[in-house]
């Protein structure tokens, strides 16, 4: 014992000397440049909310934070790299709705969001918008599940990947209707929206700030929102729910995340710039104009989120058979 007493000091001290050090590299952060993997390619919402945020947080921040797209997989390509990275606040994860959706259809998905990525801050609520080609003869939800029961196989909705959210929403939107409408599966939402503007595919249940310059433009044509109430952005627009789908009300979160393990005063320092960058009365003009409607919260609240929408959307891709390898 009178030997070991030292030796027990010593690892006390080396120990307090560890956590010492670790808690100054914490509150000394950051000292590198960031960087923030968007799941998808350039020009969707999730490029385009996080260029918008993480523009505002470089300047609090005091280092660059760099956007890189690494689309894909219905953006499990890009949360697989984050959630595989080092935990130390360098490499971060636009995370979205589409991936509680997908923690449920890829049965081989080489991560767990529940348990491999921490919540850092929820970023926004966006609406999807049911849009039509302009050609198609329908001005109205009710015309288009008419059209499409009269000529099956004959129209088409395209999504940004299988098991996304917007492939879960027209799975939902057949189930519900009958319609006859056939998946056609992109790598984003610019590509899809091209095919839709020039024909290729029929219907799509894109997100807001993707479908607005379009609608707007007359390229295409605004049948209904998925949300419980019309978009600030399209007033006009009727609900699905007041379309005639009873109780559909379907929105896509952002979030930033990070890989699990990230240090706690790490996470607080992002959620906290986050919080500011939203409150910026320049940033949220941005992204209201959009049709964005910036939503920040606390870690837990965001997880408890993601917990519950795993539940939920896991019994609704066992109802609608969705599965993808």
């Amino acid at each position: 014992m009178r030997f070991l007493q030292p030796a027990l000091a010593l690892v006390a001290a080396l120990g307090l000397l560890g956590g010492q050090a670790a808690c100054a590299a914490d509150s000394a952060y950051p000292q590198n440049t960031i960087k923030v993997i968007v799941p998808y390619p350039p020009g969707g919402t999730t490029d385009l909310l996080a260029r918008a945020v993480t523009q505002r947080m470089q300047q609090a921040l005091g280092q660059p934070v760099v956007i890189e797209n690494r689309g894909g997989a219905s953006g499990t390509i890009g949360a697989d790299a984050v959630a595989k990275s080092r935990p130390d606040g360098y490499t971060l994860l636009i995370g979205a709705a589409h991936h509680t959706i997908a923690q449920s259809v890829f049965p081989k998905l080489p991560y767990n969001i529940a348990t491999d990525l921490a919540p850092i801050s929820l970023l926004a609520m966006v609406p999807n918008v049911l849009v039509v080609n302009a050609g198609i003869p329908a001005t109205s939800v009710p015309q288009l599940i008419e059209l499409s029961k009269r000529n099956p196989g004959k129209y088409s909705y395209g999504s940004v990947g299988p098991g996304s959210a917007h492939h879960l929403i027209g799975e939902m939107f057949k189930l519900e209707t009958g319609a006859d409408l056939t998946h056609v599966p992109y790598k984003g939402s610019a590509p899809a929206v091209v095919d839709l503007i020039g024909g290729q595919i029929s219907v799509m249940f894109d997100s807001m700030p993707s479908a607005l310059p379009h609608i707007r433009a007359g390229k295409t044509r605004a049948l209904a929102v998925t949300t419980g109430k019309r978009s600030s952005a399209l007033p006009d627009v009727p609900t699905l729910d007041e379309a005639g789908l009873k109780g559909f009300d379907v929105g896509t979160w952002f979030g930033l995340m990070a890989p699990a393990g990230t240090p706690a005063p790490i996470v607080a320092r992002l959620n906290k710039e986050v919080a500011a960058a939203l409150a910026d009365p320049a940033v949220r003009k941005l992204l209201l104009e959009q049709g964005i409607e910036p939503l920040a919260s606390t870690p837990g609240e965001m997880k408890a989120r993601i917990d519950k929408e795993l539940t939920a959307f896991g019994a609704l891709a066992k109802r609608a058979k969705l599965s993808v390898e």
